[in-house]
């Protein structure tokens, strides 16, 4: 017997309004404001297996990543921002979702190209990252931030190289150009312009953590 009840149309399914509605910056910075400390990780083996999505905020040292996650969670304190460059030597994971539910996972990945850390912690650091990117399951985007004064260095595009092959595979990756607040408009369009010619591909948008600019766009 045919049940005279109709299924939902994709319109009605939660899932698929939220699918087709652009996402609301209010929801979105509420569910950032979960985030919660979860472990850290002084190599690879150490992290724990997950099936949430994960999404890696990387960059060379000091280029602001704990400052934008610390921003975009709204807490002031939940990634260590040390003004010494090259401190974070791990792997530090933040958990999302509300009541002790995990629906996803930010992972802030130690600085490189800092000049005063040795070769050796260097060498390892590059070997951990490489094969973070590159295996690292539940790994659904990449957040690279740099300072748009410098523009993609030479690391940045090395590392854009490693997870180029997993881009094509539908990972997802995002530049951030921090303290943008330190350029006028006319030297913020020839940035953003440079960056999108060197990215290749991806999204690459202004942030600044002083005037939170960008903020509710990237959430």
């Amino acid at each position: 017997m045919t049940s005279s009840t109709s299924p939902p149309s994709p319109a009605s399914s939660p899932q698929a309004a939220g699918a087709l509605a652009p996402p609301n910056p209010k929801i979105a910075m509420g569910w950032l404001h979960t985030a919660k400390f979860l472990t850290t990780a002084p190599e690879l083996q150490h992290l724990p297996r997950l099936e949430v999505p994960e999404i890696a905020f990387v960059g060379r040292s000091n280029a602001g990543k704990s400052t934008c996650i610390n921003t975009l969670t709204q807490q002031h304190r939940l990634a260590f921002a040390s003004k010494t460059p090259g401190r974070t030597q791990s792997i530090n994971l933040f958990s999302l979702g509300k009541q002790g539910v995990v629906d996803a996972v930010l992972a802030d990945l130690p600085g490189y190209g800092y000049a005063a850390v040795p070769k050796e912690a260097k060498y390892r650091w590059q070997q951990v990252m490489g094969n973070y990117l590159q295996t690292r399951d539940n790994l659904k985007a990449v957040v690279l931030l740099c300072d748009p004064r410098l523009g993609l260095t030479e690391l940045d595009e090395i590392l854009l190289d490693v997870i180029r092959p997993r881009v094509v595979e539908g990972l997802k990756f995002l530049v951030l150009l921090t303290k943008s607040d330190k350029l006028n408009k006319t030297e913020a369009a020839k940035a953003l312009s440079i960056v999108r010619l060197q990215a290749g591909g991806g999204d690459v948008k202004l942030f600044s953590a002083l005037k939170r600019q960008g903020v509710e766009e990237v959430a």
